[in-house]
């Protein structure tokens, strides 16, 4: 039996995808799906659905892709399925406060951050690079400020050794979805209210730039090594290994904080089965995962046995063209 609560949802990556289906195995009405207008990937550049409009295509889901909410076409449209919840996860697209309005319960978001600690595009990333001991997930109220709205309900998740963005992406989903169910719950029985954030506690998550990907070897390994976790699956971390060209690095760890003998940055100290031990500004870092321009992930001791990897090689520089 569907209930009663009339929900518009707005998502667009699969983080998304993961509290639609909640929704929808919970058998709350969702009268609409709002997801961003379908964008050019792959080699072909073709347009291709986002996540959100292939899972509610799947299950028979009115779907608008606007290219602004500021559109009264899509305001009058909104307006006219009266909803009584829009609930948003990573939908990309600011709401007016016209938007935020329609609602009777006004407007929901789930976000990968335990509030107030960090605000914007790229939470999970900024957690990992500054070393949080965890992280989680937070629904709050919306308001006209970003991520500023009073709190709704906090999970917390932990930050585990060798975590990546794509694994904690993971948690985060399944941890947002079932605290949305609850979320609605208690708005449909009247017994939820916000609590408000401590401003003074907010970072901003500034977006991730490919650029940042980049190892600088002049950096500690304890730092180097957030940064591959960081960028696991995407922009992924990198350095140019000579003769090879540009190396990508998916995982390593920490094998020692300080260097028993000075080497300097990026100094190839050891090559073996285990992986390739790198020198730093403080410490070595072992590369246990890597990948050549072209070819695929695998273990470093596999990619040792087929090149020629001469220990003492400097790591980092330009990638050398013809």
């Amino acid at each position: 039996m569907k209930h009663g609560m009339n929900i518009v949802f707005a998502g667009t990556p699969d983080f998304a995808t993961v509290p639609l289906a909640s929704l929808l195995d919970a058998r709350y009405t969702i009268s609409a799906v709002l997801t961003q207008p379908d964008r050019p990937a792959g080699r072909g550049r073709k347009p291709q659905p986002s996540p959100v409009k292939l899972l509610a295509n799947q299950h028979g889901l009115p779907v608008y892709q606007p290219e602004t909410l500021k559109d009264p076409d899509i305001q009058q449209t909104l307006r006219a399925l009266a909803p009584d919840l829009m609930v948003v996860v990573a939908y990309g697209l600011i709401l007016p406060a016209t938007v935020l309005e329609i609602p009777r319960f006004g407007c929901i978001n789930i976000l990968d951050s335990l509030l107030p600690r960090w605000r914007g595009a790229a939470p999970i990333q900024r957690a990992l690079l500054a070393g949080d001991a965890g992280t989680g997930v937070t629904i709050i109220q919306m308001d006209r400020g970003l991520d500023t709205g009073a709190m709704l309900q906090r999970d917390e998740c932990p930050i585990t050794p060798g975590e990546t963005t794509g694994s904690l992406h993971d948690k985060l989903a399944a941890i947002g979805a079932r605290a949305l169910v609850d979320v609605i719950g208690r708005i449909v029985d009247g017994t939820i209210s916000g609590v408000p954030q401590d401003e003074a506690q907010a970072c901003y998550a500034a977006k991730i730039d490919k650029a940042a990907a980049e190892l600088d070897w002049s950096r500690p390994a304890v730092e180097l090594e957030r940064q591959v976790r960081a960028f696991n699956p995407w922009p992924v971390a990198y350095t140019v290994l000579p003769p090879h060209g540009r190396l990508r690095v998916w995982r390593a760890h920490v094998l020692a904080t300080e260097s028993a003998v000075d080497n300097g940055p990026g100094v190839m100290v050891h090559a073996g089965r285990e992986g390739i031990d790198v020198s730093t500004g403080a410490g070595i870092l072992r590369l246990t995962e890597i990948q050549l321009a072209g070819g695929r992930p695998m273990p470093a001791g596999d990619f040792i046995n087929a090149h020629a990897v001469p220990v003492g090689a400097v790591l980092g520089g330009e990638v050398q063209t013809d």
